[in-house]
């Protein structure tokens, strides 16, 4: 039986590998049965109980890739970050089912995710298959845009890398103009992943969203950088 938002909502509550914040204005951090919770700084210890280095997939959605890679290397930590609940639930439940200690999800606002991460915590960073906010205006949302370059890199160990994996070729083209513009070394950049040898072993993880993407016949782009 298909669970109602509701129903994914009650149980995000009481899973305890998800940590939700509530406010943007006021920023506070909870865990299960609604337990305040300070992890800035502290996932490793706080959360995780291997201190391993963290990865995070940001844009998240149903968290295909916090849970595979998590899946793929047990020595190392994923937290899936994603505002809406409902996809969290998705990935979350998977990864308890699954008995999957090294994968966390935090759900809030990603321009606020350095009230929750440390300075230096995180030591690589997934974007997959982001909003590419096409309309007039909406560039700056884009999770590739410098305000979002200098969020990653106050969280981001020294030479953090950064993947994208997104089907829109508006997107890829203004990552790659962002990124050089920021500043950051572009390490990969290939504009159809399935045109020839995958550049990394990750790109086998499949999503929601790039299935639903391949389907309609759209290519699937990918970007590596380090801040």
């Amino acid at each position: 039986m298909t669970k109602s938002k509701l129903e994914k909502f009650s149980e995000l509550e009481q899973l305890p590998n998800v940590y939700q914040n509530w406010s943007y204005l006021e920023p506070r951090l909870f865990g299960a049965s609604r337990r305040e919770v300070d992890l800035r700084g502290a996932w490793n210890g706080g959360h995780f109980a291997r201190k391993q280095p963290i990865t995070l997939e940001l844009a998240c959605g149903r968290g295909e890739y916090t849970v595979g890679l998590a899946r793929r290397y047990p020595k190392r930590n994923f937290i899936g970050v994603d505002i809406k609940g409902n996809r969290v639930w998705s990935g979350a439940s998977q990864a308890v089912e699954e008995g999957l200690d090294n994968a966390a999800f935090l759900r809030t606002d990603i321009t606020i995710l350095d009230r929750f991460v440390g300075p230096g915590e995180v030591s690589e960073i997934w974007i997959t298959f982001p909003d590419p906010y096409l309309r007039e205006g909406k560039r700056g949302k884009r999770l590739t845009s410098p305000r979002f370059l200098a969020l990653y890199r106050r969280v981001g160990a020294a030479g953090l890398p950064v993947h994208l994996k997104t089907d829109s070729t508006e997107l890829y083209a203004y990552s790659l103009e962002s990124v050089r513009e920021f500043g950051a070394t572009i390490e990969c950049a290939v504009d159809d992943i399935d045109a020839g040898v995958l550049p990394v072993e990750e790109l086998e993880i499949p999503t929601y969203y790039e299935r639903m993407h391949r389907d309609l016949g759209k290519t699937i782009k990918y970007l590596r950088f380090r801040l």
